[in-house]
């Protein structure tokens, strides 16, 4: 039997979290791993609209590669499922759907206000929803939150309340994982809030922090990843200069590096799910408020005119010793957007792919990491089992995969003429000829 308001009002305030169950929409790299380990303490729900992806978990497999088979065996007290009726005796849901960026570049929210739906259908009298999803602030309260009472008839914080914890995961990192990184809380009322910290609390072994608001919490992702994303492009900007005066940027980088509050971030492709796509949506919340943030979007301009630089540099350099650009052999050595993972979503190399295409030339792309079939699907792509030997005029190191630090990258060229171009400063000096 459901809990009725005054029970669910109580549980809140006593933080009584034996009497909760869980569901979590969207078994991705965030939901997957919450859901393990919620289901290792409570009757946890984890649900998501992709068959294929619900079939594997049910079978104690994560393609993503960032949970072990054997892992599934020790949360006993969760089952996988694409059946929305299956959260209906869930008295918590948390949801982690991924929120994109249209070919625009303005916030997709889809998935999350679809997710919002889904969870409306089971919402009853004092359930609490929490929302992982990267947004930009006042999300959750004025674009989630009307989709929950249009969609459960439903008053928010009078029947049903809301947090807000945004997700701290860094796929591909086996030390940094989702217990042993501090996680921000938020919730809709005082009450709320502490309830949504307790229950947190329980699974982060690093512990939690608390932030006075759910707008303060979501304005708090939102600048991690900017700011990240804008000293990144001061780097790449760096990079740009020093490439004109002949100097090597990674030698620059380690001088300035010796004194002690140097911040020591380094050139390259900025893709993936967050640093790449996170500052659009902070700056979108302050357009629509009237102001245009010049140094975050002038920081996105550096970091995705990159892979064009990437191209242009490798082309004139080639041309310059003489090669027929046409129909020259490239292998591009990685597409995943960082090493060790399989993940590809908003990755740059593809950007470089097509801009050798249309030069004419034949490219190859190779990642031991990447899923075939969904490179294939994402960008129409072709990935290759193994590199061959000695046809290749050109050679771009894009990730640095621990694969790529044992090849042996001379037996790939064609001759001695041909660019190896390492972007990670993988390879010895003396096989690159050009770092960024």
């Amino acid at each position: 039997m459901f809990m009725n308001l005054q029970a669910a009002k109580s549980l809140l305030s006593t933080s009584d979290l034996q009497a909760i169950q869980i569901g979590i929409i969207g078994l991705g790299y965030v939901g997957l791993p919450l859901a393990l380990e919620f289901g290792r303490q409570y009757p946890t729900v984890g649900f998501d609209v992709d068959t294929s992806r619900v079939d594997e978990l049910q079978q104690g497999h994560d393609r993503t590669r960032e949970i072990a088979n054997e892992a599934f065996c020790a949360c006993t007290r969760i089952r996988f499922t694409t059946d929305s009726a299956d959260l209906n005796a869930c008295t918590v849901f948390i949801v982690t759907v991924p929120t994109p960026i249209d070919r625009f570049k303005n916030p997709d929210l889809s998935y999350l206000l679809n997710a919002s739906k889904t969870v409306a259908r089971s919402l009853k009298p004092g359930d609490v929803v929490i929302y992982e999803s990267t947004v930009y602030p006042g999300c959750t309260e004025e674009d989630c939150v009307p989709i929950l009472e249009k969609y459960s008839g439903l008053r928010f914080n009078q029947d049903f309340f809301c947090g807000y914890s945004p997700e701290r995961i860094s796929p591909g990192d086996k030390e940094r994982t989702l217990t042993t990184i501090l996680k921000i809380t938020s919730g809709s009322t005082p009450e709320t809030a502490r309830f949504v910290d307790q229950l947190y609390r329980s699974i982060i072994k690093a512990g939690t922090y608390a932030a006075p608001s759910i707008k303060v919490a979501e304005a708090a992702k939102a600048i991690e990843n900017a700011q990240r994303d804008v000293n990144i492009s001061f780097v790449n900007e760096l990079a740009l200069i020093f490439d004109r005066m002949g100097i090597d940027t990674l030698d620059v980088l380690e001088a300035a590096g010796t004194k002690w509050n140097f911040l020591n971030f380094r050139p390259g492709l900025v893709g993936g799910h967050c640093i790449s796509v996170d500052p659009y949506y902070l700056a979108h919340k302050a357009q629509s408020l009237g102001y245009h943030p010049q140094v975050i979007l002038s920081g996105r301009r550096v970091n995705d005119d990159m892979p064009l630089h990437v191209a242009n540099k490798l082309v004139k350099t080639m041309s310059k010793r003489g090669m027929a650009i046409g129909g020259c052999r490239v292998l591009l050595l990685g597409i995943t957007f960082k090493e060790n993972c399989p993940d590809i979503r908003n990755s740059k190399v593809a950007d470089i792919y097509q801009e050798l295409i249309s030069f004419g030339m034949l490219v190859d792309v190779y990642d031991p990491w990447a899923d075939a079939a969904e490179v294939q699907h994402r960008f129409g792509i072709g990935l290759i089992d193994q590199p061959p030997a000695g046809v290749y005029d050109g050679i771009v190191l894009t990730v640095a995969h621990q694969e790529f630090y044992d090849l042996n990258v001379t037996q790939l060229r064609k001759c001695d003429l041909s660019v190896v171009y390492d972007l990670k400063a993988v390879f010895d000096r003396s096989v690159a000829t050009l770092r960024i």
